[in-house]
């Protein structure tokens, strides 16, 4: 039998103390005790909350609330909350632990039974009694099965008119998502079994108000931006408006009235929502406290719809989806403190099957007379049957057998990493097998090869000297470039202030520097301590286990400490100054993706597409090389030499990106890529013609509509794969002579690898080696079924 506690805190204050009653009695009756006592004076509990109320926002994740956007996470803001944290849960279970309030305590432990079910109310009508973490008390501790809910001292049951249904209605508003990502909890809500699910995209009021008056809803589910001021919630529902809950006052009232019996707020600071729906006497509602990060409300509510839908009781649910938030805590410090529920005292709470009333109204008898129906309807047409239409349905149970088999196997290993390899080299071969593309005239390359290193005078700064770096600038600024990238580090300051000057006021320029690598213990490469740092841009390369440039990093979150601390990478950098002169500026989607005018980067994830076994740290894309004769030609060049003895016509730099670096073996500079057909010096490329690849793929593919390469999803991949091998069973089991089989095979081979590169050509790099492998697994083990049947 399941318990209900009611711990109801009377009038008061933290500094004279608060009456309490504590009622204990099974669920759904009159309690069988009821006990008074006293909570004594805790003047500085409220405090306490308070500093850590302070603390916690002081982290500054990416929180569902509009204002607490723009702050920084620090190790001593940690370490603060920790401390804060500490104090609290001290001060707290102190106070509950006092003499006064211990006989209370005492009469718990006699009469509740570790291993029962229970359920707790905290019944009060303090605002600040409400904010208490209640959840750790250490009483709990020894009840796991146990779960706290708030609810006020004046409670109502609301006559409700309910029709039977074989679903939950679920209204769910996606409010404003600025800076959050709220389609995850679309995607959650949209798999809920036996759920009717309304989305209200952004809606304005009246269409929301429309909503609650139109139907019959069992949830009210919102996901975006709220927060609670002076003891109100409001909620961005959209954009622009900013809704107080009251002002659906009379729409909420009929839903409730129709059957409404939670609403979820999966968003920030939600106290004052509940309060305001408390009024209204819904039987109950899910909230967080505080400011909650996405992720943590994403995680919450998956742990939570998927643990109510499977049947356990609403408070069991919201203990276990609450406690699972622990694995993310190293992350998001108090995710578990966040979510609380607000209980109806007057509600009995009922199960996700409890509204689903109308789906078991078939009596046991029945229920065997149908399927006793549907069985002798389904075996008298398979027992008149020709021997032809049977022995095509054992053919068809075996290719559908095979194909299962076949692609789960393929899929397993691929998952594995076993196949990354050979994708990769199919990918290459890809890449090489395209047409040639004419050099991209927006970029042009400044080349210091052997000769011109040698013939600057002495010292010199890595490749450059002084002298020679300021002439170059002096020469590239009278030519008017858009941009000028150099390619080159320069950690130390300069002594030559005309020099100095030039680097600090160039608004032009973009410089590198190295990120700090905590993994290698590589400290990295500050940039010129000259220029400023809206003017860096990392100049780090992601190459795959076999050594070659694949991908393109176009930004990252830099190491805490690095002297390298810009997000964007080199070439990002550079595009951006281009494009901003087109009118195009940086956007980023609600999903975090790099978005330049209509197109979006995508970035990769681990285990999507040919990469299995990637770290996708940062913000990475599939690096589109643009090939002429060779990845040397095709980027336009110039030697240093050529520039500075004025062998250029003067207009030749003018709107260009000029990109400044080494291409002499001495200095090492040089990557493997696709086009590599060797590991010696001369099939490599230099680093400073592959940014120059990176840009020149940022300005086509925004510009020219030039084509981003993509992957499908896990999905997608997947079904790709099970239809290939069902193509092969279905050939192994309709062509029995081998020559025949041979021939088909080789042609289903050539159809898929002429599809897999059409698809390619349009920048879509799809499964080619798992689908082979499919394919063949399947026709054998189609064959194998085959010749057993016959035997």
């Amino acid at each position: 039998m399941s318990k209900l506690v009611v711990l109801k805190i009377g009038e008061g204050s933290f500094d004279r103390g608060f009456p309490v009653i504590l009622q204990i009695g099974d669920e759904g009756k009159q309690p069988a005790i009821e006990l008074p006592g006293t909570l004594p004076p805790a003047p500085s509990l409220p405090q306490q909350y308070h500093d850590w109320q302070l603390a916690y926002r002081r982290l500054g994740q990416r929180w569902r609330i509009e204002f607490l956007q723009d702050e920084v996470t620090h190790v001593s803001r940690v370490e603060d909350c920790r401390h804060a944290a500490h104090r609290l849960i001290e001060q707290l279970n102190a106070w509950l632990n006092s003499a006064v309030f211990r006989p209370l305590r005492d009469r718990w432990f006699e009469k509740l039974d570790p291993a029962e079910k229970i359920r707790v109310l905290i019944q009060t009508s303090s605002p600040q009694l409400s904010r208490l973490p209640w959840h750790l008390w250490d009483v709990l501790d020894r009840y796991p099965t146990a779960e706290i809910a708030l609810s006020t001292a004046a409670y109502e049951r609301v006559e409700r008119t309910e029709t039977a249904k074989p679903t939950v209605n679920v209204l769910a508003i996606l409010g404003s998502s600025v800076g959050i990502n709220v389609q995850r909890d679309r995607a959650l809500l949209e798999q809920l079994p036996q759920a009717h699910v309304q989305l209200l995209v952004e809606p304005q009021r009246q269409e929301l108000g429309e909503q609650l008056w139109r139907q019959a809803w069992d949830i009210l589910f919102f996901a975006g931006h709220s927060s609670t001021e002076s003891e109100v919630g409001r909620l961005m529902i959209n954009a622009s408006d900013r809704l107080v809950l009251s002002e659906l006052k009379y729409a909420l009232k009929v839903a409730i009235r129709h059957g409404l019996k939670l609403a979820i707020f999966n968003s920030c600071d939600g106290i004052g929502l509940a309060r305001q729906l408390t009024d209204l006497h819904i039987p109950q509602i899910i909230v967080m406290r505080e400011p909650v990060p996405d992720r943590v409300a994403q995680e919450f509510l998956k742990h939570l719809l998927s643990a109510f839908a499977a049947g356990q009781p609403l408070y069991s649910a919201v203990r276990q989806a609450r406690e699972q938030l622990e694995t993310l805590e190293p992350e998001f410090p108090y995710a578990t403190w966040l979510p609380v529920i607000f209980q109806n005292p007057a509600e009995v709470p009922q199960t996700w099957q409890d509204w689903c009333n109308s789906t078991l109204s078939v009596k046991k008898g029945d229920t065997e007379g149908i399927a006793q129906q549907e069985q002798d309807t389904v075996i008298a047409p398979l027992a008149s049957q020709s021997h032809k239409r049977s022995k095509i349905r054992r053919g068809l149970a075996a290719i559908f057998f095979s194909s299962i088999a076949a692609a789960g196997l393929t899929i397993g290993g691929r998952h594995m990493g076993w196949m990354q390899p050979l994708e990769l080299q199919a990918f290459d071969q890809f890449l090489r097998s395209r047409s040639q593309e004419v050099p991209d005239s927006r970029l042009l390359v400044v080349t210091l090869t052997e000769a011109d290193i040698q013939a600057q005078p002495e010292p010199r700064q890595g490749s450059l000297s002084d002298q020679t770096l300021l002439k170059l600038l002096d020469k590239l600024e009278q030519q008017q470039p858009i941009a000028v990238g150099l390619d080159i580090y320069r950690s130390s300051a300069t002594k030559n202030k005309s020099l100095s000057d030039r680097l600090r006021q160039n608004s032009r320029l973009i410089t590198v520097c190295k990120a700090t690598d905590s993994t290698s213990n590589d400290p990295g490469v500050a940039p010129p301590p000259e220029v400023p740092p809206e003017q860096w841009g990392f100049s780090d390369f992601l190459t795959d286990p076999d050594g070659i440039l694949r991908r393109h990093l176009l930004g990252m979150e830099p190491y805490p400490g690095s002297a390298c601390s810009t997000s964007y990478s080199f070439s990002v950098q550079l595009a951006f100054r281009y494009l901003i002169t087109q009118g195009i500026t940086p956007q980023f989607t609600p999903e975090g993706a790099l978005q330049l005018g209509s197109v979006t980067f995508q970035p990769l994830e681990n285990h999507r597409g040919g990469y299995q076994t990637i770290d996708s740290w940062g913000h990475q894309i599939l690096l589109n090389y643009r090939n002429y004769k060779s990845l040397q030609d095709s980027v336009p060049q110039v030697t240093l030499t050529q520039l500075l003895n004025n062998q250029l016509d003067h207009t030749f730099l003018k709107d260009r990106i000029v990109l400044i670096g080494v291409t002499a073996p001495s200095f090492g500079d040089f990557w493997s890529t696709p086009y590599s057909t060797g590991t010696s010096l001369h099939q490599k490329t230099p680093g400073v013609l592959l940014q120059a690849q990176m840009v020149s793929q940022i300005l086509s593919a925004v510009l020219d509509r030039r084509p981003l390469l993509w992957m499908w999803s896990f999905w997608q991949d997947t079904l790709w794969i099970w239809c290939w091998a069902i193509v092969g069973g279905g050939l192994a089991w309709w062509l029995r002579k081998p020559h025949y089989l041979s021939l088909a095979a080789l042609a289903a081979i050539a159809l898929l690898g002429t599809a897999c590169f059409l698809l390619f050509l349009q920048g879509g790099w799809v499964p080619l080696v798992p689908a082979l492998l499919a394919l063949g697994l399947s026709g054998g083990i189609t064959k194998t079924i085959t010749k057993i049947s016959r035997t």
